[in-house]
């Protein structure tokens, strides 16, 4: 990429020395998606599904097309698309509805990979139903293995929850291959799909992987922060009782059994981000300008020079940690003698954002035996420059620590 993409993110004009490499926590934003979020306030700023006046109808059409882009991005339906706040919104918005499938001696199957996202609200089923809770593990690349699904997948299987991408070994699953693969052994089962860390960076179909919900977060995707989508099929979203009620997703409240109106809007009760919803439209369009296949090259080069000069600067004091082969702009790694947390704090000291910690995935580390680590996630406004600050960064670290 060159400087054209970055000068598109209004934030490295009033930082100019900024070095990012924290967009796996929450990706920048481009001018277009801070004029969208912006514009609805000043041109705008009715609400949606409510008032007859021309404001509110434009705003209620426009949402509404933000819906049909969005359902296209993710090879869906617009009525198969439901706006939430986040993936983690989304993904406990399943577990409230989902809570009537599943009873004592049903099994519900997470992975060792997840965020906290996508293995607390299971976890937390799991035992408001009596359910037993399994975890598949991941192999040495980090992934997950189809094959090894038999081990933990069985008749009594309702849920199995997996992330496409790990948000720390930056791991990319075959989805299609472990959808395929669960529902032969359960045709019953239902999948759900934490696409937080693939949506913005690679191609995401719903259709083809076969998935029944999948959840994402606008802002991991060059979006605004307080939305994101909650993909499900039509069959199943229609059965499912709603997360939340109020206003806006009412037939007749009057009525013994209260009537909801159909799915999607079943499911957003009260007013939601609108500005935010018309930022992730702009987000979703910055994305398809640029293509997510060029994206996703443009963050495996960066990750694998990084990873390379990392690894020649500092031997076998440095861990990095997942494939071998870098499969997205995520790099996660430990250091000899110095923990994650004071990596990152001499970075941060010197403009350079990185993340350190569990990043939110506990049993990663526990199965890892590490206590954190730290991560540098690339994206599409970086460069090589950036690599050069992150090793200067580094090596300062390295000095410090060793005096």
């Amino acid at each position: 990429m060159d400087n054209s993409i970055k000068n598109r993110f209004p934030i490295f004009v009033a930082r100019p020395g900024l070095v990012y490499l924290d967009s796996g926590a929450t990706a920048l934003k481009p001018d277009t998606a801070i004029e969208a979020v912006s514009g609805y306030y000043r041109d705008l700023s009715a609400n949606v599904g409510r008032g007859l006046y021309r404001t509110a109808e434009e705003t209620s059409a426009r949402f509404e097309t933000v819906r049909e882009r969005a359902a296209r991005f993710v090879g869906a339906d617009p009525e198969e698309i439901v706006f939430t706040r986040n993936t983690t919104e989304g993904i406990n918005l399943l577990e409230y509805s989902l809570a009537d499938r599943v009873t004592e001696g049903d099994v519900i199957v997470v992975t060792a990979l997840e965020h906290h996202s996508n293995f607390l609200p299971w976890k937390r089923l799991a035992k408001r139903s009596g359910t037993e809770l399994r975890i598949v593990p991941f192999d040495i690349e980090g992934r997950l293995n189809p094959d090894s699904l038999r081990e933990h997948i069985d008749g009594r299987t309702k849920i199995f929850a997996f992330s496409a991408v790990s948000n720390v070994l930056g791991s990319v699953n075959d989805v299609t291959a472990l959808i395929r693969a669960a529902k032969a052994i359960n045709p019953g089962i239902i999948t759900v799909v934490d696409a937080a860390q693939a949506a913005g960076h690679m191609a995401v179909d719903a259709r083809e992987w076969d998935c029944d919900f999948l959840a994402l977060s606008g802002h991991k995707m060059y979006g605004p922060t307080g939305v994101g989508l909650l993909y499900g099929k039509t069959a199943l979203l229609r059965t499912l009782e709603p997360y939340q009620v109020g206003g806006g997703m009412i037939l007749d409240s009057t009525s013994e059994t209260p009537v909801y109106m159909d799915a999607p809007q079943r499911f957003e009760a009260g007013t939601p981000d609108i500005a935010a919803v018309l930022g992730l439209e702009a987000a979703i369009g910055f994305v398809e300008e640029i293509g997510t296949d060029a994206i996703h090259s443009h963050e495996i080069a960066l990750a694998t020079k990084a990873a390379k000069r990392l690894t020649e600067t500092f031997g076998d004091s440095i861990r990095i940690l997942g494939p071998a082969t870098r499969e997205n702009g995520i790099i996660s790694f430990t250091m000899d003698g110095i923990h994650p947390h004071d990596i990152a704090q001499v970075l941060g000291e010197r403009d350079i954002c990185i993340r350190a910690g569990e990043h939110c995935a506990s049993p990663l580390h526990r199965e890892l035996g590490i206590p954190a680590s730290a991560r540098a996630s690339f994206s599409v406004y970086n460069t090589e420059t950036d690599i050069d600050r992150l090793i200067e960064g580094l090596k300062g670290a390295v000095n410090l620590f060793k005096k």
